[in-house]
């Protein structure tokens, strides 16, 4: 298991430092960027993150749970379970704490944790319920879970970008924020789709 997660992680270092080097380039045109359309932009890419962590997460625990084949039927309760969490929680984790967290840190003058199943739970609990429900019929991993890693990386973005409003940045401040969009995306992600829903699987006797 451990094996398998420093395997992820490594591999997921790359493809995370490109998504937050995108997001700190946008930043520097972001000074024609109203604070409303950044609100708008979160709740595009967050909703998004979600539905596809979800569908992976749950996908991951199906695949492993109840394999096809297997005389094993899944725990629907579980499978539920572990697919809400594994992506609405950790997806505020990812999008919102730890943005917010770095904006607090840079004393960013609109700094606000945007907890999207609270404050728009009407879209963002149905769309985590929706990958659930695919992953049930159709459970997949691979292309969701690149997808989502690349999302998560604008919504994490866009939450700053409503912190930050008009205020100029300096170059130490973009290298902060770049840690930030990294460690916002890089761990979160890869305990959402790789460990979190294999620390429920539990190993079959025949």
């Amino acid at each position: 298991m451990l094996k398998k997660i420093f395997k992820e992680l490594k591999e997921h270092i790359p493809f995370t430092a490109f998504g937050a080097l995108l997001g700190v380039v946008l930043l520097l045109f972001s000074k024609s960027i109203p604070q409303h359309v950044s609100y708008k932009a979160f709740y595009i890419f967050h909703p998004a993150h979600v539905l596809l962590s979800s569908l992976v997460t749950a996908s991951m625990y199906h695949l492993h749970q109840c394999p096809r084949g297997s005389k094993h039927r899944c725990n629907l309760f579980m499978f539920i379970l572990v697919g809400f969490i594994g992506s609405v929680g950790i997806a505020t984790l990812s999008d919102s704490l730890i943005p917010y967290l770095g904006e607090v840190l840079l004393d960013l003058p609109h700094r606000h944790a945007h907890i999207g199943f609270i404050e728009k739970w009407w879209l963002i609990n149905p769309l985590a319920f929706a990958g659930i429900l695919i992953a049930y019929f159709k459970p997949q991993t691979k292309f969701p879970h690149l997808g989502h890693v690349l999302i998560s990386t604008w919504a994490s973005l866009f939450h700053m970008l409503m912190a930050k409003g008009e205020l100029a940045l300096s170059f130490s401040v973009y290298i902060v924020i770049f840690i930030f969009l990294f460690i916002a995306v890089w761990l979160p992600c890869c305990l959402s789709d790789i460990v979190f829903p294999l620390l429920f699987v539990k190993s079959k006797k025949n």
